[in-house]
């Protein structure tokens, strides 16, 4: 019993690599979709599950970005609370290591996307599948372990369990969110310096300020041009989808 369900499940998880038909969706079934991903960001019970989803993405971005510059990443923790600390060490790299947090869910957002147009969709969810896998090598706290198993159980029902075009659409779903969330993550953390002075502490902006000496104003604009930009990719690439349907 327990080998027929393992071998279901590889096989299941091994088909999720391959291509599908790229995504065409009707301008309704679209609106349904935003407004799914618009409720994972807005409806509080939701966004305290989803929001962890968007800390894994944002440490991972910081973590990816530092062994693009050869640093070395000891270590990630995530906490309940949809905090998250990656440490990296290597001089001269820690601007690039510091600013790819708050934008990264937006950047993937739109990666899964283009995705889920592209026909991707279900692979994109396999690749994930495996890279949070992998995450396991640098989390170094029990709760991180407890977050991480979620999203990766998450995910690979959803490849193994769903069918190949309705995974395709939660991917596109899951895109959107993740750019939504950074919008909020961004928007959550511009409150910081604004309202809560006190936890400065917290903001990649202010640690960026402090490193180079340029204002937290400026980073803080520099995520948001970065989160504007994968948002209007996104759109574009959605609205080539809708078109597909009408002709």
């Amino acid at each position: 019993m327990i080998k027929d369900w393992w071998q279901a499940f590889v096989d299941g998880f091994v088909g999720g690599f391959a291509r599908t038909q790229p995504l065409a969706v009707p301008a309704s079934e679209l609106a349904l979709l935003l407004a799914a991903a618009a409720a994972l960001c807005i409806v509080p019970f939701l966004w305290r599950i989803f929001g962890r989803f968007v800390t894994i993405v944002h440490e991972l971005g910081h973590a990816f970005a530092g062994l693009a510059t050869g640093m070395r990443v000891t270590g990630i923790t995530l906490r309940m609370d949809q905090g998250g600390t990656t440490h990296g060490v290597g001089r001269g790299r820690a601007v690039w290591f510091g600013f790819w947090g708050y934008p990264s869910p937006a950047v993937v957002g739109a990666v899964l996307v283009w995705a889920s147009a592209a026909g991707f969709g279900r692979a994109a969810l396999s690749v994930a599948v495996v890279l949070l896998a992998l995450v396991f090598l640098f989390i170094r706290n029990l709760q991180g372990v407890l977050i991480l198993v979620g999203a990766i159980l998450a995910v690979a029902v959803i490849v193994v369990a769903v069918p190949p075009d309705t995974q395709v659409h939660i991917t596109l779903a899951v895109g959107l969110a993740l750019v939504l969330g950074a919008a909020r993550d961004w928007w959550n953390v511009v409150t910081v310096h604004t309202r809560r002075r006190r936890e400065l502490a917290s903001s990649d902006a202010y640690i960026l300020s402090r490193k180079t000496g340029v204002p937290s104003a400026v980073w803080l604009a520099s995520f948001a041009a970065v989160i504007v930009l994968a948002g209007l990719a996104s759109w574009v690439l959605l609205d080539g989808a809708v078109r597909t349907v009408g002709t």
